[in-house]
């Protein structure tokens, strides 16, 4: 039976082992400290004689591609692809895939979660405190306070039910939006700059692509409104981080909350880090019990449905038109 490695970083412990080993797969776990993201060698090294990775957000490029001819399935545990070269896996006839529909509640709590904190002064109020230097600063109220959604996707959706509850207006940016939600929860749709000039808070909730390359970048941050704030929990790439930090510190936002960065893990010496208005994570947006067991238990039940000559078409993210796929090469 196949070999399945799993290289994500949540993955030591969940559902998929026990799954996976039950079908009759051979499985392992790539160890936390194993140089995978920042060594090609490194994965090449761990891919051998694997057929199918349970990924995270390591870099398949055509190099690591092409030194793992036996590599059938590359199974993100999550819904971004970006570190996965898509035309060189459909040359390989590896075929990708992710798991939509389990963490998009986690990712919109995560945000509302950065969202309150910076606007209620965090985490300025409490290094204050730690350090003796008491200061009470009124801040704008968030209830009747304007959020700008850049996308509105799954999990864009998720946050504007929330903002909405909290008494929030919502605008949002989506090319392609859902009539019946937007009606129901009366969301405003616009053009990007209208909802940066406009919005008191902008989250992030758009793909990376090409395109989307360091999309808020200072021109775009200029056009923010002055004192507004910026929140992602989508993708590094999104942010120019050295836009931000200048915006951060004249005073063009007024605090940001980050999830996720440029390069990861955010080096220490990021000027990030010197900021005290800023709300940090590292990437466990997420990051949940319910959808850590939902992400890996569809890894594991997609993995073996592809093995079983299964198409699970809901998932797969590449390989367009392709109808004769099988894990077989023979």
């Amino acid at each position: 039976m196949p070999l399945v490695i799993s290289t994500s970083l949540n993955a030591g412990n969940g559902p998929h082992a026990e799954i996976l080993k039950a079908n009759g797969f051979k499985y392992r776990h790539v160890p936390a400290d194993a140089d995978i993201y920042g060594s090609e060698d490194a994965l090449i090294s761990e891919l051998d004689g694997v057929e199918a990775v349970i990924a995270g957000s390591e870099p398949y490029t055509p190099k690591v591609l092409a030194a793992a001819p036996q590599l059938r399935a590359i199974c993100r545990s999550g819904v971004g692809f970006d570190a996965i070269d898509l035309n060189a896996c459909d040359e390989a006839g590896i075929v990708v895939t992710t798991t939509p529909g389990v963490n998009h509640h986690a990712v919109a709590e995560h945000t509302i979660a950065l969202l309150m904190g910076v606007a209620r002064g965090f985490p300025d109020l409490d290094q204050r405190v730690r350090t003796g230097r008491w200061n009470r600063i009124t801040r704008p109220r968030v209830m009747g306070s304007t959020l700008g959604l850049v996308g509105l996707g799954r999990i864009g959706r998720a946050v504007a039910t929330r903002a909405v509850g909290l008494g929030m207006n919502v605008l949002a940016f989506e090319p392609f939006p859902v009539k019946e939600f937007i009606e129901q929860w009366r969301i405003e749709l616009t053009d990007l700059d209208d909802l940066l000039s406009r919005s008191d808070f902008v989250s992030l909730h758009c793909p990376m692509s090409a395109e989307n390359h360091h999309l808020m970048n200072t021109e775009r941050i200029g056009k923010m409104k002055h004192g507004s704030v910026l929140i992602n929990t989508a993708r590094g790439l999104l942010i120019d981080e050295a836009a931000l930090n200048d915006a951060l510190k004249s005073g063009q936002l007024r605090a940001a909350g980050l999830d996720v960065f440029e390069e990861e893990p955010l080096s220490t010496d990021s000027p990030l880090i010197e900021l005290s208005n800023i709300f940090l994570s590292g990437h466990v947006a997420g990051l949940d019990n319910e959808s850590h067991h939902g992400t890996f238990t569809m890894c594991a039940e997609i993995i073996i449905d592809l093995y079983n000559g299964g198409w699970p078409a809901e998932c797969v993210q590449n390989l367009r038109g392709v109808s004769d796929w099988k894990w077989s090469r023979a």
